[in-house]
C-alpha cells in the first residue's frame, strides 16, 4: 500500500513562486478557488495550503508530514523539526531575505543598546524578545499586523524589526537600517516521525533533489552552435562549462556541433564573442533542472 505524504505549501507571498518551482521540478499543483487543498499530479502527495508563519508548528505536531517555510518562522515558533534542505528562492529574487532593525533617519538610536526602554514593532515577536533578552536589553516588543514601516513614521514605535530583500520599502519610508538579525530562506522541513518512514523519506529526498535541481537550472542556460574545424579550439577555449563542452562532428562535414551549459549572467557577453570567432547558428535554450 502506498503511503500518502501530507505536504504543506506556503500560502501568501511565496505561494506562486513555490508552485512555479514545483512545476519546473515536475509536479503540477492546481489551486482551485478558495480551497486549501490544491490538486497535484502525484497520487502519493496530498497538498495543503498553510501560512508560512504556522507551517513549522503543523509539521512538528504531525498534522503535516512536511512543508516549506522560512528559516525565520521555524526560529520564531521554536519548532523541533528536521530540515531536509535549504531552498533559496522568493517572490522577487533568488537571494536570502534579511531581518533587520530600522529606525527613523533622525533617531538617536545608533546601536542595539540605545533601545533600552524603547518600543519595537514587528511580526517576529518571540525571536525579537529573545534576541534582546539574551543581551540584557529591556525593550517592549509589540506585534505588527501590517504596514510595519509606518509605525516609526507615525510615532507608534521607536524601531521596527522587518524582513527585506531589496530594502526598497524601508528606504521608501525614509528609514535607516542599523542592525541585521539574520538571513532567512525557504527550508523543506519534515516531522521527525515522518522522516523515519522509509517511503516518506524516499519521496521527500526525491522532492528535495528535483527542487534544488530546478533552482540550479534557474541560473543557467544551454547554448549550442556549429563551428568549423579551423575555429574549434578557439571557440572551446571561450566556453565556461560545468564540465567540458560536448563536441560532435556533423555528418559528412568538417564542421562540429558544440553544446554546453553556462551561467545566464555571461550569455549576453559570450554570444557576440562566439560569433566574432566563427561560431554559427547559435541556439540558447532554458533548462528545467540540473542535477
Amino acid at each position: 500500500m502506498t503511503t500518502l505524504l501530507k505536504l504543506g505549501i506556503p500560502k501568501g507571498s511565496l505561494q506562486n513562486a513555490t508552485i512555479d518551482l514545483f512545476k519546473r521540478s515536475g509536479w503540477k499543483i492546481n489551486v482551485n478557488g478558495r480551497s486549501y487543498f490544491p490538486d497535484i499530479n502525484d497520487d502519493t502527495i496530498e497538498c495543503t495550503l498553510c501560512r508560512a508563519q504556522e507551517m513549522s508548528r503543523h509539521v512538528e505536531n504531525g498534522t503535516l508530514d512536511a512543508g516549506l517555510t522560512g528559516k525565520d518562522w521555524i526560529a520564531e515558533n521554536k519548532s523541533d523539526v528536521h530540515v531536509i534542505t535549504d531552498l533559496v528562492y522568493s517572490k522577487t529574487s533568488a537571494r536570502p531575505a534579511r531581518w533587520v532593525l530600522a529606525v527613523a533617519p533622525d533617531s538617536s538610536i545608533k546601536k542595539l543598546e540605545d533601545l533600552e526602554g524603547k518600543k519595537i514593532s514587528t511580526e517576529l515577536v518571540e525571536y525579537t524578545k529573545n534576541y534582546f533578552s539574551e543581551r540584557n536589553i529591556n525593550v517592549t516588543v509589540e506585534f505588527s499586523w501590517g504596514a510595519t514601516e509606518a509605525k516609526v513614521v507615525s510615532g507608534l514605535a521607536d524601531a521596527i524589526v522587518e524582513v527585506t530583500e531589496t530594502e526598497s520599502t524601508i528606504k521608501a519610508h525614509g528609514l535607516k537600517i542599523i542592525h541585521e538579525f539574520m538571513q532567512t530562506y525557504t527550508q523543506l522541513i519534515v516531522n521527525h516521525n515522518s522522516w523515519k518512514d522509509p517511503q516518506k523519506k524516499e519521496k521527500l529526498e526525491q522532492i528535495a533533489l528535483l527542487l534544488k535541481g530546478a533552482l540550479v537550472a534557474e541560473k543557467l542556460v544551454g547554448i549550442k552552435m556549429n563551428v568549423s574545424d579551423t575555429r574549434l579550439e578557439k571557440i572551446v577555449s571561450l566556453l565556461p562549462s560545468l564540465n567540458a563542452p560536448t563536441v560532435a562532428p556533423l555528418y559528412n562535414s568538417n564542421w562540429f556541433s558544440v553544446e554546453t551549459v553556462v551561467d545566464t549572467s555571461i550569455v549576453r557577453d559570450l554570444i557576440p564573442k562566439l560569433l566574432k570567432h566563427g561560431a554559427e547558428g547559435i541556439i540558447e535554450y532554458p533548462l528545467n533542472k540540473v542535477v
